[in-house]
């Protein structure tokens, strides 16, 4: 592991002194790999040296132990322990640090939330899912577009997608895919009787057209009118689009905009990182240890995560955490959540590593 930590420190200083460069400004697109390079690896880096740095001092202090002054004997003992703590902490960190990146982490998402059993009240759970997604994306400093939805009768959403942007979206949510059980009395219930519904939820890494290989001919586009609430010119132009990939069968339709150019950008955009999905739970299902330190399956099937409310807590049935906040969660307050989850995840990684 140290070898390797001194290969990245040198990598590190190789890319400072290419930095430095003047000339560097004048190729954007180089000067912006060699930042991002830089910046990957300044926390491994910086953690490294301050291992390497306590060690010293370690040593530093273990000489001292054989000083003639009782001072600075007893000074030294403190000082031992204290470094002696801190060591173990230190080589977990980077340990973590070194686990392979997952290439998709740096990715913006596609958030797809539909209705499950339930009915009405799947329906209105799924909007406050959404809401709560919403919320989280905004303390982020992320920025949510919705890409398609179907409202319910009761205002809630038969299934919303939405493309959330910003940095390392995908490192944070990707844990959240499955599905999300409810406990509460829905507004309807005049006995007061606790319903239990559900929504799933899928997290897609936004794909580009680089990302997946499709052939032209492999797609079919229909056009036909949209449906449902909307502007003026909603039912009266062929705008909505259905784009269907032939080989997989797969068929995302888009009629939100009153544009047939801007539906059919949108559906494609689905269509990309449904098939980037698809071809990940592949990859995963071939490979039996990156399936061992994921959290979950993502598979939309596996019960999560359940939200009590006449409780008020909310209960992650992979880590089993049970947080007493539910009112604070539904805010989008997730992160206590999310970091239960990454942190679980990376531990998964490293028994895998030392099997």
């Amino acid at each position: 592991m140290f070898a390797k930590l001194e290969g990245l420190e040198r990598n590190y200083m190789d890319l400072e002194k290419d930095l430095a460069d003047p000339d560097i400004f004048n190729d954007q697109e180089k000067y912006r790999k060699l930042t991002k390079a830089f910046a990957d690896l300044k926390p491994v880096v910086e953690t490294f040296r301050r291992y390497r740095s306590l060690q010293q001092q370690l040593e530093e202090n273990k000489e001292l132990l054989s000083d003639s002054d009782a001072d600075i004997r007893e000074m030294a003992h403190g000082e031992i322990r204290q470094i002696e703590e801190k060591l173990p902490e230190l080589e977990h960190e980077l340990k973590v640090l070194l686990l392979p990146v997952d290439p998709l982490d740096e990715k913006n998402i596609l958030l797809e939330i539909r209705a499950g059993t339930g009915g009405e009240e799947a329906a209105l759970f799924a909007a406050d899912l959404f809401r709560m997604y919403c919320r989280y994306a905004e303390l982020m400093h992320w920025k949510v577009e919705i890409m398609s939805e179907s409202p319910s009768d009761s205002g809630g959403y038969k299934e919303i997608i939405a493309l959330i942007s910003g940095e390392k979206v995908y490192s944070r949510l990707k844990f959240e895919s499955g599905t999300h059980r409810v406990q509460r009395v829905p507004a309807t219930e005049s006995q007061g009787r606790i319903h239990t519904s559900a929504a799933t939820v899928a997290v897609m890494p936004e794909a580009e057209e680089v990302d997946i290989d499709i052939r032209p001919e492999d797609l079919r586009f229909d056009v036909y009118r949209s449906s449902g609430p909307g502007g003026q010119s909603v039912n009266t132009t062929d705008s909505a689009v259905r784009v269907t990939h032939i080989p997989t069968g797969l068929v995302v339709t888009c009629q939100d905009e009153k544009s047939q150019h801007k539906n059919k950008a949108k559906a494609l955009k689905v269509l990309y990182s449904r098939l980037l999905q698809a071809e990940q739970e592949r990859r995963n299902s071939e490979q039996a240890d990156a399936r061992r330190s994921m959290v979950g399956t993502g598979d939309r099937s596996e019960r999560i995560r359940t939200y009590n409310f006449p409780q008020g807590r909310v209960t992650d049935h992979r880590v089993n955490l049970t947080l007493y906040s539910l009112n604070r969660v539904m805010e989008g307050e997730i992160q206590e959540l999310v970091d239960a989850l990454v942190t679980f995840a990376q531990t998964e990684a490293l028994k895998a590593q030392a099997e």
